[in-house]
């Protein structure tokens, strides 16, 4: 019978404590054998990566983004971030600076165009850092379309290799193709909390 000054959770703790035993020692330093940074850059395995989380991938020159995005949002409304170098932006559409645009504003937007901060091949993970030509989060969340170009000079093998290189007081967006979810059932749904559309276009640097 359970005492008068012990409680059933009383009881229950004490058989788990008996059951565990004493607690175990704490090692003086705890063993950091993670994978080290280096690894050999594969932009065919990024490209492979991304295609199968559904994203678009293009591959050209500098100058030849503006056509990308022609082709993707041509005569439509994009969100860019003030950063972003505008010969990437085809006359095509109407742009819309990031200059504090209120949610509303941005949702009703058809897309946005930004730059990107690095990439890691191997998980097809592209990020993002807030940077003058990455612009605020929200910009990258509303939008159905988001276009995202990246330099392969930003492109780095693995997670190791990417946390060496960004700064870690940034508020950062990991990306690894469109947004999605699924239910129990497996039922997978798109844009639920990102752009349904993910298309990153690959420039040499």
């Amino acid at each position: 019978m359970v005492g008068a000054t012990m409680t059933s959770r009383d009881v229950i703790l004490g058989r788990l404590r008996a059951a565990l035993g004493p607690a175990p020692a704490t090692p003086a330093e705890v063993a950091r054998d993670y994978r080290p940074a280096g690894g050999a850059v594969d932009l065919d395995v990024l490209v492979h990566r991304l295609t199968d989380y559904r994203a678009t991938v293009h591959r050209c020159a500098d100058g030849e983004v503006a056509q990308v995005v022609d082709a993707v949002l041509g005569g439509r409304r994009v969100v860019a971030p003030p950063g972003l170098p505008r010969h990437w932006l085809p006359d095509t559409v109407e742009v819309l600076t990031d200059d504090n645009l209120s949610p509303d504003q941005v949702a009703a937007a058809d897309g946005v165009v930004t730059a990107a901060a690095a990439a890691v091949a191997e998980t097809g993970t592209v990020i993002l850092d807030a940077g003058a030509d990455q612009g605020r989060r929200v910009i990258t969340l509303l939008p159905d379309v988001h276009i995202c170009v990246l330099r392969t000079d930003q492109v780095v093998a693995g997670v190791p290799d990417a946390l060496a290189r960004l700064a870690p007081d940034r508020p950062l967006i990991w990306i690894s193709g469109p947004s999605a979810t699924s239910d129990i059932e497996l039922n997978r749904v798109e844009g639920v909390h990102g752009p349904r559309n993910l298309h990153v276009v690959i420039v040499p640097r």
